[in-house]
């Protein structure tokens, strides 16, 4: 991809991460510029969304009611986190991102950081999980000044036991290695896999109140319905 079109689908990334609006209208309007600015790529994901939505992709994921899976996994600074001491302390949403290279991902962090004392009030926790290598991890929180830890789900084990993992395919592996998106460089590994942009929240007792699940990874839960799931599973 030449200059022009990085320069402005970064110009466009920086508009949507810092408007005042809702985190929909956000992921929205950053949706919108990508398929102006590379439309090859906006084709692309419809393709792949398609193929999730039709495989049903994620349906297997657990559901409201069932338990929250248990896991321990390295945070950014390599402390290792374990879920279920986590609910100890409160309620939590476990929410699963892309990687730090995701526009979208990095703009819904963003917003999350904004409530964090709505988040506070309602007694509740944020965890970012994401497949990076911990450098890229560190950067995501960093860039995010987030106050949320982030946990390394290296080679998405953790997403892998949720249903929520799937190989991009061919042509969005082409794509984004021609934008410099490549994902081995990040994840250490080259199955070319993401998870399912997912929200969980989970209760003190380990069972899920609340849940956001889409193939399309442009869409994730409101902050609105994270932070009233955190208040009802108090």
């Amino acid at each position: 991809m030449t200059s022009a079109p990085l320069t402005a689908l970064r110009d466009a990334f920086l508009q949507c991460r810092d408007m005042d609006a809702s985190l929909k209208e956000r992921l929205d309007r950053y949706s919108h510029a990508v398929r102006k600015i590379i439309p090859s790529y906006a084709d692309a994901v419809e393709v792949l969304i398609h193929r999730l939505v039709d495989s049903g992709a994620g349906s297997s994921a657990p559901s409201v009611g069932d338990s929250m899976p248990p896991v321990i996994l390295p945070d950014e600074n390599g402390n290792v986190v374990s879920l279920e001491r986590l609910t100890e302390q409160g309620p939590i949403a476990v929410t699963f991102h892309r990687g730090h290279w995701c526009p979208w991902c990095r703009i819904s962090i963003n917003a999350l950081v904004r409530v964090q004392h709505k988040i506070t009030e309602a007694k509740g926790q944020v965890i970012a999980i994401m497949p990076d290598r911990q450098p890229f991890a560190l950067e995501f929180k960093r860039e995010a000044s987030s106050p949320f830890p982030v946990l390394i789900d290296m080679d998405n084990g953790y997403a892998l036991s949720l249903s929520l993992a799937f190989w991009i395919g061919p042509d969005l592996e082409r794509l984004l290695t021609s934008y410099g998106r490549v994902l081995p460089d990040y994840q250490g590994n080259d199955s070319w896999m993401l998870p399912i942009p997912a929200t969980f929240v989970v209760g003190r007792d380990g069972i899920i109140q609340a849940r956001f699940l889409d193939p399309d990874f442009r869409r994730r839960m409101t902050v609105e319905e994270l932070i009233d799931a955190l208040k009802a599973a108090q």
